[in-house]
């Protein structure tokens, strides 16, 4: 079974010094990692996303998928109908805590070519997002 998790969107707004904690927005839609990717696009087009965390089924996140990565997933010689998100290579981390400064987690988007990332706390649970302003 997949589930769905949708949470509210944070109005907090980033700054240049803080911490994660300061600028996240809330964790918003979560998916299993047995979700389809033709399930996933549209949950996130229901939700009017650009990203989903993905958790394993012992609810830790594993990692966050863009619409993009989920729209060019069709293109691969191996895939179906049936593609699970825990089959797209990006599906894992990177990730940060709240903790982190915004100017390591800066350092981390940039030497991992992200957008964003993963909010966890120290049992993998999703807390929120940290990504760039658009």
């Amino acid at each position: 079974m997949t589930l769905v998790q949708r949470q509210a969107r944070s109005t907090n707004t980033p700054t240049a010094g803080g911490t994660v904690a300061d600028a996240m927005d809330t964790a918003g839609p979560q998916a299993d990692d047995d979700m389809t990717v033709e399930v996933a696009l549209s949950v996130m087009a229901g939700a009017r996303t650009t990203h989903l965390l993905v958790r394993d089924d012992s609810g830790r996140c594993t990692g966050l998928l863009t619409s993009a990565q989920l729209a060019a997933a069709p293109d691969g010689s191996a895939y179906s109908d049936r593609v699970r998100l825990r089959d797209i290579s990006g599906a894992r981390g990177p990730f940060t805590s709240p903790r982190t400064t915004m100017a390591e987690a800066g350092h981390m988007m940039r030497h991992s070519n992200v957008d964003a990332l993963p909010v966890v706390d120290e049992d993998g649970s999703a807390l929120g997002v940290l990504a760039l302003a658009r």
